[in-house]
């Protein structure tokens, strides 16, 4: 089976200057990408011991700042080493089968957002409880709830769940377009922040949404996402995106008959698409009052 592969069409490369033949890792450049992004982002799959800067393929040397970033190849220049960052990466899939979510989890995350969050999409038929085209989405996936658990990330959590944990908290959750929830899920775009929350593309972005910005009144809500999970995401999505090749994007349309097991095992990254695939049935198994999509 085809798989993916993140690193097509990528118009940004990053080397290291005292290795410039191989690359570290690129980017597939949107729009509202800024040096100081680029630099954010090289910071979270690279480990530095000394201070660095980045020179394009022109050797002009990229300041910190608000420019937009540009298409080339950019080399890293420090006196000290340079270590790939090996921090974890969960593999997400978009998958109707294995899709769980608490009703209650649902409700309060429909209630806060009205629309979705990223597009300023209304969901215009809500008063009659109609929110068809519009999904509920864990920041931090449900799937693998024993990862929270063990990295106590409801620490962060202020507002408890109705059911189901704090893993099912409104903090976090998210209202988007059922698309846009697919591409949220696997990391195509993520939400910086440390930016203003500008939405950051990682690939070809079709809607308008690269560049933009959460809306305020989202932002002063208090039921919002925690900044430690919408930071959490994105680390996750330059993980995905950025670190070398890139994560694959696993096929989630099986058509009825296909092997699907055979096609997941004999793709890249099987072990990985595996165990979420078996923790999401879990976590199925295990709750009461769910909604299935």
């Amino acid at each position: 089976m085809s798989v993916a592969n993140r690193s097509v069409g990528r118009d940004v490369h990053v080397y290291d200057a005292k290795n410039p033949d191989t690359a570290l890792g690129g980017l597939i450049l949107t729009n509202g990408v800024t040096n100081a992004n680029f630099y954010s982002m090289v910071e979270i799959f690279c480990i530095f011991d000394s201070s660095f800067f980045l020179r394009d393929e022109g050797g002009r040397t990229i300041q910190r700042d608000d420019s937009p970033l540009h298409p080339s190849k950019y080399y890293i220049l420090t006196n000290g080493s340079i270590t790939i960052n090996n921090e974890g990466y969960l593999a997400r899939a978009v998958s109707v089968a294995s899709g769980t979510r608490l009703a209650s989890f649902r409700d309060a995350v429909r209630e806060r957002d009205k629309g979705c969050v990223v597009t300023g999409k209304v969901a215009v038929n809500a008063y009659k409880n109609n929110w068809v085209g519009f999904q509920a989405a864990h920041v931090f996936p449900l799937a693998y709830e024993q990862q929270w658990k063990d990295g106590n990330y409801s620490r962060w959590i202020t507002i408890p769940a109705a059911d189901g944990g704090t893993i099912n908290s409104v903090q976090n959750g998210i209202l988007l377009r059922s698309d846009i929830h697919a591409r949220f899920d696997t990391y195509d775009f993520s939400i910086d922040p440390d930016d203003g929350y500008k939405i950051i593309c990682f690939n070809l972005d079709g809607e308008g949404i690269a560049g933009k910005h959460l809306d305020q009144r989202f932002l002063g809500d208090p039921n919002r996402p925690v900044d430690q999970l919408l930071r959490w995401h994105f680390r996750q999505a330059v993980f995905a995106n950025m670190r070398g090749a890139g994560e694959p994007i696993f096929e989630c349309d099986f058509p009825p008959g296909s092997d699907m097991m055979g096609e997941i095992m004999s793709s890249p990254g099987a072990a990985g698409r595996m165990e979420f695939e078996l923790f999401s049935r879990l976590a199925a198994s295990n709750k009461e009052n769910v909604i299935h999509s």
